[in-house]
Parts: structure tokens; sequence; C-alpha cells
């Protein structure tokens, strides 16, 4: 079976990094198209194994005109469109996710909660259980935040697996192997340091002291590396197909037969929670570090 992973890249300031690496310790061989520079997304995945789709400062969603955030992002969503026809492993993340959203009858907007930047919390959900990837993610991962949009509704039969107070739409499932990541789990400390150098403006305006949000970050990247790199571990697995794809799990009853079992299995389904239910979460941030929005 093919290693071989499309990796697009839609930023130069956001490729794969730590991600790229777990990916690799996993088995699969990356192959980066790095369509901010022009290169053409292909029309099909024959002959790979996996996608990844990566971040960036664009809009997912399109001008008031009409005119995508990037002139490549509609081929990208067909190509993520059929990722999830043909059952293709996918791992979409923050701008990728929001991608994903918008390619399968999903919405993103730009989001009424404002910035969400640097460390946080995200919240497990419940179906996160019998998920391949999310069943062994504790139940409030740390993770990364650099966004400004929001999924604002799922695709439909969409399965939400984390959430949080605020952007209720942290992570998802589409189908058996299309996941989408509103979080970053690829950065590296000098990353997301050139993302601040760059919005050091923005960052002002919410009244976040640069140096002491790159330092909240590099103090959660081993916690990060302790979640995120088995993760993707799993991922790759699952390419190569090690591992089955998503599913529910089934419990044991004592005296019965396995055959008895399979009336038991559930079958995986939207969720949507109203945002009052999500726990909430605290910023790795203090208040006055983290700005209006935590």
């Amino acid at each position: 079976m093919t290693a071989r992973t499309l990796v697009v890249e839609n930023d130069p300031t956001d490729d794969a990094r730590r991600l790229g690496d777990w990916l690799a310790e996993g088995g699969l061989d990356l192959d980066v198209l790095r369509a901010h520079e022009g290169a053409e997304i292909p029309d099909d995945l024959d002959g790979y194994a996996a996608l990844v789709v990566l971040g960036g400062e664009q809009d997912a969603f399109s001008a008031a005109d009409g005119t995508p955030g990037a002139p490549w992002f509609p081929a990208l969503e067909r190509l993520l469109r059929k990722a999830v026809r043909h059952r293709v492993p996918t791992l979409a993340i923050c701008l990728g996710a929001q991608l994903l959203a918008t390619a399968t009858a999903g919405a993103v907007e730009r989001s009424a909660a404002g910035p969400e930047v640097g460390p946080r919390l995200v919240a497990r959900r419940d179906k996160a259980v019998d998920d391949v990837l999310f069943a062994d993610v504790p139940f409030a991962p740390d993770v990364l935040q650099w966004h400004r949009d929001e999924i604002t509704r799922l695709p439909p039969n969409a399965v939400l697996l984390a959430a949080s107070t605020h952007y209720p739409h942290q992570a998802f499932r589409l189908g058996p192997a299309a996941w989408g990541l509103q979080f970053h789990i690829e950065c590296d400390t000098a990353m997301f340091a050139g993302w601040a150098r760059d919005g050091a403006a923005d960052l002002a305006d919410l009244g976040i002291a640069p140096e002491r949000l790159i330092a909240a970050v590099d103090a959660v990247m081993p916690d990060l590396e302790e979640v995120w790199r088995p993760f993707a571990l799993r991922f790759a697995a699952l390419a190569l197909g090690k591992t089955e794809p998503a599913g529910p799990r089934q419990l044991p009853l004592l005296g019965a037969e396995p055959d008895a079992l399979a009336p038991l299995a559930r079958a995986p389904g939207p969720e949507e929670a109203p945002p009052s239910l999500v726990a909430p979460v605290a910023p790795l941030l203090s208040p006055d570090d983290a700005g209006p929005e935590a």
C-alpha cells in the first residue's frame, strides 16, 4: 500500500512542521504542494494514501462579489469533496478545516466572538469515544489557536468531536475518514513567533503582549506533543491501512456471543449541542494577556 500523502500548503508561514515530522515518523511520505506558489491542485487523489490541508490567513468564504479567498480554493474544495466521497483519510487544519466545511455544505463566517489567539483548551465531546483518532485524546487537550473566522454550521451528518465556549465547532469528522481541526497542532514555537511578529498590530488591538504570548506558547509545547504526536501517528496508521476508519465501539455483554452484539452498534450521527451545554474552558494566558476574547 502506498504511503504517499498529499500536503496542501496554503500559506508560506504555515507549513507542516511538527505535524509533518510526526506523520513521517508514522511511515507516511509527504508530497508538499505549495498552492500559494502557484502549484496546481490535482483533479483527484489517485496514488495517494492520505490528504492533509494546512492553514493560512485567507478567508474560507467568498467575498461579496463571489471572489474566492484564494484562486485555488474552488479546486481544493472539489478535491476535499472527492476525499470525503472516496473515504481517503483526510486531516484539515484551521483554514483547511473551514474549507472542508464549506466544501460540504457547512458554513464559515467572521466570528462574532472575535479572534482566538494563543494556547487554549478545548473540550472533547461524547461522540469522540467512538472515533479512531479522538478516542484516546484527553477530555480537555491543549491546543494552539490563531483564527478570526469560525465554522458556524457543520456539514450535514458531521460528528462534533471537540468544542469550546465561544467557538462550538473546534473539531469534527465527516464520513469515516475526514477530520477538521479549527486549532493548530502543527506549530513549533518559531512558527508561532513569526505569526506574532507579522500580527503585532492585531495583537496590540487585542491587548496581547507578543513576548508573553510566545513564552506561553513555548511553555505548552511539551503538552501539545504529548497529545497530538500520538494523534498524528494514529492518522498515519489509518492511512497505511493498519487501523480501521472511525466507527462505533461495542461493549461486550456477559455471556453474549460475538454475533449477538451487532444490533447494539450505534451509528455515528451529527451532534448539535447548543453552545450553552459546552463546558467552559480557561485560556492558558492571564486575562490581561488574553484580551477581550477568553
